[in-house]
């Protein structure tokens, strides 16, 4: 990313933004990697409910990532693409490198703002890292993605954000979920809650489609 156009959005300046709004809510945004070349997953995370959205993208190419969060302003127009996705924190990469290009969306209209972690400072989102492992123990490291659908990818994704967590004292994300967000916006992020009992972190998981 050029130095221009990372004026206003460093992460010094994303410190300064959460300050100056502090109820403000914080989606860190990554990719995981599959197989070298292949198919990755987009993850957005709900910091605040830890509630982790994952879309399945062909490349890691901008165009793939924009198109992800076009789709979902469409689907949940603007303005409440705006309550879900206020701020949006991300590295570095090439993928995510036009700021302007992510906070304006397919009407012109302002839909977000962008902030960028410091080069090989991942901890500054950690929160999604930490919830990439459990990405990982139904896809380990090396896994290809090229066979799954967004269907395969929603199922993993309702079976994480169903698995309660010490954090946030027993319930799970989607429980959080239920009570912040519309009944409507759950449903046109595919977000469903999976009984406790049936909640599957294996590899068994897409054994059982």
């Amino acid at each position: 990313m050029s130095p221009r156009k990372k004026i206003g959005h460093t992460y010094e300046y994303f410190l300064k933004y959460i300050n100056e709004n502090p109820e403000v809510r914080v989606v860190e945004m990554d990719l995981v990697e599959g197989r070298k070349g292949g198919k990755l997953l987009l993850t957005l995370l709900l910091r605040d409910i830890r509630l982790m959205l994952i879309f399945l993208i062909n490349n890691k190419e901008m165009l793939s990532v924009l198109t992800v969060l076009d789709e979902l302003e469409s689907l949940l127009g603007t303005e409440d693409f705006r309550e879900v996705f206020p701020l949006l924190l991300t590295d570095n990469g090439s993928e995510f490198a036009d700021p302007e290009a992510f906070e304006y969306g397919i009407y012109g209209e302002k839909r977000t703002n962008i902030f960028y972690c410091e080069p090989r400072m991942s901890n500054q989102k950690g929160r999604i890292e930490k919830n990439h492992e459990y990405i990982r123990y139904i896809l380990p490291k090396g896994t290809s993605f090229d066979d799954l659908t967004q269907r395969d990818v929603t199922r993993l994704m309702n079976h994480i954000n169903s698995t309660a967590r010490p954090g946030l004292d027993g319930n799970c994300p989607t429980d959080l979920a239920l009570q912040c967000l519309s009944a409507d916006t759950l449903t046109k992020l595919g977000i469903e809650l999976i009984a406790g009992d049936e909640v599957c972190l294996t590899k068994k998981l897409f054994s059982k489609k």
